[in-house]
């Protein structure tokens, strides 16, 4: 069963989102990375770049398959995870912490309501 941490929200395309403040840190889901299986190489959105809620911002690609990633919010990305880049593998072994993809100072704070709770994504994957 997939790990689905309660401090976060979730969009249905399997980002999550850990809202600080009005910024947000973003990432895929642990359920995400295990479809995905081994991930080998991770493009991030540039700094400074406007993204709106569900425009594809950054791209995994794994042993299996490329996916899009989708920002989950509006906003403009504030920070990039270098170290998803130099060593992609952090996203299947930790998701959630050390693996996040950006960070993002979100427009419309109201979006984040709109995203699935834990309890509704566990729904969603089937746990």
């Amino acid at each position: 069963m997939s790990n689905v941490p309660s401090d976060l929200k979730y969009a249905k395309s399997h980002e999550w989102v850990r809202v600080s403040g009005d910024s947000a840190t973003v990432g895929i889901t642990d359920h995400a990375q295990h479809e995905l299986t081994d991930i080998v190489f991770v493009e991030l959105p540039v700094v400074g770049r406007k993204v709106k809620a569900g425009e594809a911002c950054a791209v995994v690609e794994s042993v299996k398959t490329a996916s899009d990633i989708y920002s989950p919010v509006s906003g403009e990305i504030t920070a990039v995870n270098p170290a998803v880049v130099d060593n992609p593998a952090l996203v299947n072994t930790a998701p959630d912490t050390d693996g996040w993809f950006y960070q993002i100072k979100l427009s419309d704070a109201s979006e984040v309501n709109a995203l699935l709770s834990p309890q509704d994504y566990q729904k969603q994957i089937g746990g």
